[in-house]
């Protein structure tokens, strides 16, 4: 757990760019007190890659961490069987390589489907047996063969479409985080 400190906030990543392992120097403090006189202290940090700005709130300097913002924890369920979450995870970290990130989600969803023992086929047969067999729903069906289609985009280095954005690749980790 991070600890609100003068001098930097240490984040395994930043909310704002994801990079690994940020320098997020302190920028500002404030001490406020809410209607009943209760103290709350609040830092500000600026990410020095992108330049976002986190705040935290805690108790005191030097203490544990009470509210950060944003707070954008990519820790995911452990409900997600293991290979599925390992891609996902990585399509998170990747995000900034938009391509890859893509091809990342499509797997994760390829591997959650195999878990669920549907091996035959092709992933866009995988999914519509998964949704015949009420294991997804239409709509969450809908949302993986968006994955599907965009990653093969990617996969086939098709020249047509256009290269995906960095929106682009945020859209399709949160469609295959669904």
């Amino acid at each position: 757990m991070p600890y609100l400190r003068r001098t930097q906030l240490d984040l395994a990543r930043c909310p704002h760019c994801d990079v690994d392992s940020p320098c997020l120097p302190f920028r500002s403090q404030f001490e406020l007190a809410d209607f009943n006189g209760s103290k709350k202290l609040w830092a500000v940090y600026s990410c020095n890659r992108c330049a976002g700005l986190i705040t935290a709130r805690s108790e005191g300097w030097n203490q544990t961490i009470i509210e950060r913002y944003p707070n954008s924890s990519s820790e995911l369920s452990s409900d997600i069987p293991e290979r599925a979450r390992i891609f996902l995870q990585q399509a998170i970290e990747s995000v900034r390589s938009p391509s890859g990130a893509m091809m990342l989600a499509a797997s994760s969803i390829d591997a959650m489907l195999k878990a669920k023992d549907l091996r035959s086929g092709s992933l866009f047969d995988r999914i519509n047996e998964a949704a015949e067999k009420h294991l997804i729903t239409s709509e969450m069906a809908e949302w993986a063969h968006d994955v599907r289609v965009d990653a093969n985009d990617q996969r086939h280095a098709d020249e047509s479409p256009p290269l995906p954005t960095l929106e682009d690749a945020k859209r399709v980790i949160e469609l295959a985080e669904r």
